[in-house]
């Protein structure tokens, strides 16, 4: 027998026993059709959504957790976990187990510079690689009742995270931008040992102690110089660094220390929107609203040692940039705060900088 469908075509009639075909969870019975066949689909077009969505979602979502010795890795949607050594056989095992999955992205969490070896390895692979926060984590974990913590269950909150959340991959600084994020963050520590033993000189009264705080201090002057022959010498080797240095430092108010700072540890100035540079360094305000309450818009996340050098630079343009001095005035007039107003400069020169960079044009005074 031979029926007309409703597009005219002609075809026999289903079997009304095909209908069930699938069970409970979507898995075919024993001597039924095929789910992906095309009575099957015609059969159950219920069935038909739910292989569509499974194609549109297809992909792998990995999280990995760093420690010092290992990998913990996790597959999301499998459930599939193993683990590898950090190092260079471990290394190589992960990217060959990881680039047959063909995952749609791996996600790391930024660990003091732990992942930074793994990641580059993934990148250098082809794969697609994420490195967040990970208070993003653990607060996602934290929202979806997950207490506990060991390094196979952040492996596994962290391939969640991937799978729901999905951040998007950026490309990772290669080996020059690393080189001088570590010599920055160097100079950065001896500065702070600086401090310290400067405020722990005026609290002494021994005289012996004092020699040993003055040698030490002596030691730690001729170490930050080196420091700074070291990046002097970095960023003249590099063309392309000394032209966005040159840019940079056009700009009333930068100097060395600030313009090293940024071509070190925010790469991606010029690359994003004024909005996504603010967030990235922590500058943008939050709201802080509920019902009729209006609450303070703050700031808060990002990258602190950044900001802690914009403070600086900003506190420096506010005298001696033109348009920077009349912006903190025009906020002080109104009523801002000492602090909000420099914030409020701190985030007008982030947004100079990126435009800066971004369209290759150096500072000009109206």
């Amino acid at each position: 027998m031979v029926v007309n469908d409703r597009c005219g075509c002609k075809r026999k009639p289903v079997n009304p026993g095909v209908l069930k075909t699938v069970g409970e969870q979507g898995a075919p019975l024993a001597g039924s059709l095929s789910p992906n066949s095309r009575r099957g689909r015609i059969a159950s077009p219920y069935l038909q959504g739910r292989v569509r969505s499974r194609r549109k979602g297809a992909g792998m979502f990995i999280g990995i957790d760093v420690s010092k010795a290992r990998l913990d890795v996790h597959v999301r949607p499998t459930g599939d976990s193993f683990v590898v050594t950090r190092d260079d056989e471990g290394l190589v095992t992960l990217v060959a187990r990881l680039g047959l999955l063909q995952p749609r992205l791996i996600v790391l969490e930024a660990t003091g510079g732990l992942q930074l070896r793994a990641s580059a390895v993934l990148a250098a692979a082809g794969l697609p690689v994420a490195v967040v926060n990970p208070r993003q984590v653990r607060d996602f974990a934290r929202a979806t009742g997950r207490l506990a913590k060991t390094d196979t269950l952040d492996a596994e909150a962290i391939a969640r995270f991937a799978e729901a959340v999905q951040p998007e991959p950026r490309a990772l600084p290669d080996a020059e931008t690393e080189q001088l994020a570590g010599l920055i963050a160097r100079r950065r520590q001896i500065i702070e040992m600086m401090t310290a033993e400067k405020n722990r000189r005026h609290q002494v009264t021994r005289a012996d102690l004092k020699a040993d705080l003055d040698a030490h201090l002596e030691w730690l002057a001729k170490a930050l110089n080196r420091i700074d022959e070291d990046l002097d010498n970095a960023v003249r080797a590099s063309p392309i660094w000394r032209a966005k240095e040159q840019l940079l430092k056009s700009v009333p108010g930068i100097g060395d220390v600030a313009s090293r700072t940024l071509l070190a540890e925010l790469p991606e100035l010029g690359r994003l929107s004024r909005r996504q540079i603010a967030a990235l360094v922590g500058l943008a305000p939050f709201n802080r609203d509920s019902g009729t309450m209006r609450g303070r818009r703050t700031i808060w996340g990002g990258r602190a040692a950044l900001r802690a050098t914009l403070y600086m630079a900003a506190l420096a343009a506010i005298r001696h940039n033109p348009a920077i001095k009349a912006f903190n005035a025009r906020l002080r007039a109104a009523g801002k705060p000492a602090k909000v107003a420099i914030t409020a400069c701190m985030r007008k020169l982030l947004v100079t900088l990126n435009a800066m960079v971004r369209d290759d044009k150096p500072w000009h005074t109206a």
